[in-house]
């Protein structure tokens, strides 16, 4: 449920060439996609890790400390919906340069359509697993999470308010450049 060392080190990258110093990570399970790009951030830069999971956080403090990154993470506990939301309330618009979403993948839409507006126009919108296996490929395969999946896919196809591209790593991963 973790994302693979090859993606964590594009995400990594990606930071990097951004230079971007705040990140949102919806879905943070063990924390290693959220050491992956806070390692990429400036000694100033904070990750916002949301997870309706206080057990994966517990999981997660152990690595943050191990790899020397807690002090640029934020916690937040709770429904990543009204995470979001709360966070457009505390900062506003356009805030971050980088949100990330590996999490209740019948959610993505709705994670994503509050990202474009945490997400400075310029920033980068990465979702986790869009490929889903390959489930998403097979017509005989019709479960709630791989039609939500499908959906989140062609409905990112055909927006115009960001760029985007499938990049085939890990279990695929959407990136979405905020137009």
């Amino acid at each position: 449920m973790q994302v693979p060392p090859e993606q964590g080190q594009l995400m990594a990258l990606l930071i990097e060439l951004m230079g971007a110093k705040r990140v949102i990570e919806v879905g943070t399970y063990t924390g290693y996609s959220s050491i992956a790009m806070a390692l990429a951030l400036p000694a100033d830069g904070v990750l916002v890790a949301c997870d309706t999971s206080e057990p994966s956080f517990e999981i997660a403090r152990r690595y943050w400390k191990l790899a020397g990154v807690e002090s640029k993470i934020e916690e937040r506990l709770g429904d990543g919906k009204a995470t979001l939301d709360a966070l457009l309330a505390r900062d506003g618009p356009g805030h971050y340069d980088v949100g990330f979403v590996d999490a209740d993948k019948r959610g993505y839409w709705e994670y994503y359509e509050k990202l474009l507006k945490l997400v400075r126009p310029g920033g980068l919108i990465a979702v986790d697993n869009v490929l889903w296996y390959g489930k998403v490929a097979d017509p005989d395969v019709a479960d709630k999470q791989t039609e939500a999946i499908r959906e989140f896919n062609a409905r990112v196809a055909e927006d115009e308010r960001v760029t985007q591209q499938i990049v085939p790593v890990g279990d695929g991963l959407t990136l979405c450049r905020v137009r």
